[in-house]
């Protein structure tokens, strides 16, 4: 029985290190930043609520299931802090963070390595069968290891009000067994799907599932909630309680995820999948015979699923509209805050930040669409294209062209979703118009994201991975970049920054039309450099 393990992980310290050269770069930076987030937003915490009277204000929103949707279960009044706010506000957004660091991460060395070939390569090495896949788990766990060490670390070095010992390590725990439990889940979906696609896109539309079924549940049935790991995770009651039993609940889950698909893998062939992709047609159509055609074929189960994603996450947010004046209504620190000198209503302050936070989501699947032609050329796929009588512009602008299209049906979901059902549970009406332009006026920075993936993709192909990191800080700007005070250069590196915050603010053209053509240059400069330089794998 021994010997008989011993064949199956054969080989597994050499992998991993293999592993962990190949993502070193990606592992140092997405730990760096997590790590230097969480810092600086902590620190700023002190500076926002300086009173009591402060805390008290937050403390009264998270009386708002709008806020309870969006951010989880909140705390007793008595118990708000410095500590405990930070812990409520940040928690859920950085558990999101850690998640996807992970599906990326697991998805690119498990699937995605079988998928180019690089597996079978090692494989025909004498090493054991499960060994590429504990290889990459042991990945997984030192870097959701180091991560709950070092955030747990930094945190206490901080010394915040409510910041105890125990609660820092608490946040770093969860995070890092969060993070885990999402690679497990990416793992399982790598045995089920035939491709690193189906893979990453089963573990995202899991972890936007898990999101919702929590949210939904904390506004209404706790039970829900505690469907989901999301739903365990809020239930830490960092710097309060310091609850450790979702820490365990959660390592119960991965080790059953872990058992489930190692066995799996090894009833599996190389290269299959449980779930096998549907069997094409014997002859292709004349549209999937184009460039664009393919390009739509490929991401066209991405498209739909995001578009589905942000539509019920949308609808979720416009149920609660009716209930926001109720609770803002006697907030005057909030109201400057969400109002500033315009006076208009807390209905329009929060569709303005909802929107502005459901437009970066929506970007994901935008850019994952143009960032397709890096991951096709990595794969040689794209040299079988160009065997055939078909130009570089005329690929790369399919890609370009799906991608607007995206960001159009995308932003089209998000105001649909929220303005059918907020008009449904509203006793005014919710202007239609109002709600689609201020959608839409994203459209020109989602457009900038596009560019700058193709500039990366024509002049230095290999970082375009980086285009995610400014995703993210695009995010953060608009999530805590007013409420922390930042200065303005700060905020002006975010192309979203230049957006109007409608409808808090009027539509402006000079702003929209600046960032356009700036996308449009942008995207003609990545174009010019990927028909200049060679095609990689």
């Amino acid at each position: 029985m021994l010997a008989m393990l011993e064949n199956l992980f054969k080989g597994t310290g050499p992998i991993t290190k293999l592993i962990l050269k190949q993502n070193r770069f990606k592992i140092v930076a997405w730990l760096l930043s997590l790590v230097i987030v969480t810092l600086a937003v902590a620190s700023a915490y002190p500076g926002v609520y300086k009173s009591e009277q402060d805390i008290m204000a937050y403390a009264l929103t998270m009386d708002n299931p709008a806020m309870i949707a969006m951010l989880g279960p909140g705390y007793d009044a008595a118990d708000y802090n410095t500590a405990s706010i930070f812990a409520n506000e940040m928690l859920i957004f950085t558990l999101i963070a850690v998640a996807v660091m992970n599906i990326l991460l697991v998805s690119r060395a498990t699937r995605a390595d079988e998928e180019d070939g690089q597996m079978e390569l090692v494989r025909a090495l004498s090493v054991g069968k499960l060994s590429y896949l504990s290889a990459s788990l042991i990945m997984a766990v030192m870097l959701n290891g180091i991560l709950t060490v070092l955030v747990g670390a930094s945190l206490s070095l901080l010394n915040l009000e409510g910041m105890d010992l125990e609660g820092t390590f608490l946040y770093g725990a969860i995070l890092g067994v969060t993070g885990l439990t999402f690679a497990g889940f990416t793992a399982l979906f790598a045995q089920l799907s035939e491709t690193s696609r189906g893979a990453t896109g089963f573990s995202f539309a899991a972890m936007i599932t898990f999101y919702l079924i929590r949210a939904i549940g904390d506004t209404g049935q706790e039970g829900l909630s505690l469907v989901s790991p999301l739903g365990w995770a809020v239930r830490t009651d960092v710097f309060v309680e310091n609850h450790w039993w979702p820490v365990l609940l959660l390592l119960l889950l991965l080790v059953v995820l872990i058992g489930l698909t190692f066995y799996l893998n090894s009833i599996r062939d190389m290269g299959a999948g449980f779930l096998p992709e549907r069997k094409g047609k014997i002859h292709a159509s004349t549209f999937l015979q184009t460039p664009v055609g393919l390009a739509f074929r490929l991401q066209r189960t991405n498209i739909i699923a995001w578009g589905i994603g942000v539509f019920v996450l949308s609808a979720s947010f416009g149920s609660i509209l009716g209930e926001l004046e109720t609770y803002f209504a006697d907030m005057e620190i909030l109201q400057v805050y969400l109002q500033g000198d315009s006076g208009t209503s807390m209905r329009d302050s929060f569709i303005s930040l909802l929107m502005g936070i459901m437009s970066m989501i929506a970007s994901i699947p935008v850019v994952m669409t143009i960032i397709k032609v890096r991951s096709e050329e990595s794969k040689y796929q794209t040299e079988l294209i160009y065997s055939r009588a078909v130009s570089r512009n005329k690929l790369l602008g399919s890609y370009l062209g799906l991608a607007i299209i995206t960001s159009f049906l995308m932003q089209t979901f998000i105001a649909t979703g929220l303005w059918s059902v907020g008009s449904w549970v509203l006793t005014d009406e919710l202007d239609t118009g109002t709600i689609f332009l201020s959608a839409y006026v994203y459209l020109p920075a989602i457009w900038f994201l596009v560019a700058l993936t193709t500039l990366l993709i024509g002049l230095k192909p290999k970082i375009t991975g980086l285009t995610w990191f400014y995703v993210v800080y695009c995010f953060l700007i608009i999530y805590v970049g007013d409420l922390f005070d930042l200065p303005e250069w700060v905020k002006k590196l975010s192309v979203f920054h230049f957006v109007p915050y409608m409808p808090l603010e009027d539509f402006v053209w000079s702003s929209t039309i600046a960032i356009t053509i700036g996308s449009v240059i942008v995207s003609i400069m990545g174009v010019i450099g990927y028909n200049k330089r060679d095609i990689i794998g």
